[in-house]
């Protein structure tokens, strides 16, 4: 989980920042901020998981922060040294706050809690996007869901110029010069990418026909990318990848 933590006093950013290192392996701090506007920004950037959250920072609130912020999808932990400021509002509307300073069990407790909503959002998203394929009926769909470790990827079926096999993960070959690696095994996605068009050429590789150049004789046969990288053909599938290339 992706978080960013947000206290307008260094002691304290530095005392939580060390708990969480520590006692919650699972959380990846990828900002801290103590003003309001910088963490609005930072969390605009960094799109977080997760969010801990001071109430009272000088002049300003960690509310005046979520009144910056149009897209909220991220979990909120709020960290305060009063009891009585806010945290009425934060228990009637079911979220976790934790006191300065901090418990570990009530901190581990928190994130974990936390971790089971987020999770839980993720599988809705990837249930959506499935009854939405379904909906539209699409046998060829023009998207696919990657399933990372801190978010899933949709991308493009034509923006895909090959994949490969990296043991059991395999490795996505964008367009745009990115490389994402999904922990799921090759013939998942040939089975899966078969109807737009992809081509299983070797045990280890699976190419988008609309990138390849040329069929060059070397070695048997190899398949010369657009964007110059090669693909060996395995002997047992020359004649049929040359068949579905000529098609």
């Amino acid at each position: 989980m992706k978080a960013i933590l947000v206290d307008d006093e260094p002691a304290n950013l530095e005392n939580l920042s060390a708990l969480i290192k520590k006692h919650c392996s699972q959380v990846e701090i990828v900002a801290v901020e103590k003003d309001v506007e910088l963490a609005a920004i930072s969390v605009k950037n960094h799109r977080p998981d997760l969010l801990f959250l001071d109430i009272q920072m000088g002049t300003h609130t960690g509310f005046d922060l979520l009144n910056l912020l149009p897209d909220k999808s991220f979990e909120i932990i709020f960290v305060t040294a009063y009891d009585h400021y806010g945290i009425q509002a934060v228990k009637f509307a079911a979220l976790d706050y934790l006191l300065k300073p901090v418990d570990i069990d009530e901190l581990i407790a928190a994130v974990g809690k936390a971790e089971l909503k987020i999770r839980e959002k993720k599988q809705n998203q990837q249930l959506d996007f499935l009854l939405n394929l379904i909906k539209k009926g699409d046998s060829a769909p023009p998207k696919i869901a990657l399933p990372q470790l801190q978010e899933i990827r949709y991308v493009q079926v034509s923006e895909i110029i090959r994949c490969e096999a990296d043991n059991t993960y395999t490795n996505f070959f964008l367009t745009s010069g990115e490389k994402i690696m999904v922990s799921k095994p090759l013939k998942e996605y040939a089975d899966m990418l078969q109807p737009n068009g992809f081509i299983r050429s070797h045990q280890s590789h699976l190419v988008n026909p609309a990138f390849v150049k040329s069929w060059l004789k070397e070695d048997g046969g190899t398949l010369l990318l657009t964007e110059g990288y090669k693909i060996p053909v395995s002997k047992p599938n020359r004649e049929r990848v040359k068949n579905l290339l000529n098609k």
